[in-house]
């Protein structure tokens, strides 16, 4: 990261005050863009947790990133290995692999490159990226250690 300043990374303040509408929407049915319900047991208490989040596809796998860093729903995701995912009226139980940074990289430019031209890429991803769309690989594998991206496979028991 030589020669760049590293963005620290904090939740917007509107997250906390969106995160129920978004939830009660989603828990609803209701489509909100690329959102779905990410429900994981908690670390400590094992109660469950249910966040919003963006999973997306990349070369036919599927992805979820924290554009926020390490926050509750990662750590939790971590040590669990394991949650729910449900958009619409579909829920899935899926295996979360953390992916490690430099296999992250290239997804992660992808998913910058495709959603920090749009307004929404604007206010969510470019005041905890310090990225362009043209950076070199070597500033994703940066931004990767950031910003954990775990790989999602469908359960073998759901």
């Amino acid at each position: 990261m030589t020669g760049r300043t590293v963005k620290t990374l904090h939740v917007p303040f509107y997250v906390p005050i969106l995160n129920p509408l978004i939830h009660t929407l989603l828990r609803l049915g209701v489509p909100v863009g690329p959102m779905a319900l990410l429900t994981v047991p908690g670390l400590k208490t094992g109660k469950s947790h249910t966040n919003p989040v963006a999973p997306f596809e990349h070369k036919g796998r599927r992805y979820l990133l924290s554009p926020y860093g390490q926050v509750n729903w990662v750590r939790n995701l971590r040590a669990t290995g394991q949650a729910t995912v449900r958009r619409g009226w579909h829920k899935e139980t899926v295996i979360a692999v953390e992916m490690a940074p430099e296999e992250a990289a290239p997804v992660l430019r992808e998913v910058i490159m495709q959603y920090l031209p749009t307004r929404m890429g604007e206010m969510i991803l470019r005041p905890n990226f310090d990225v362009e769309t043209d950076s070199p690989l070597t500033d994703f594998v940066d931004e990767a250690r950031r910003h954990p991206v775990f790989e999602l496979h469908g359960s073998p028991s759901a």
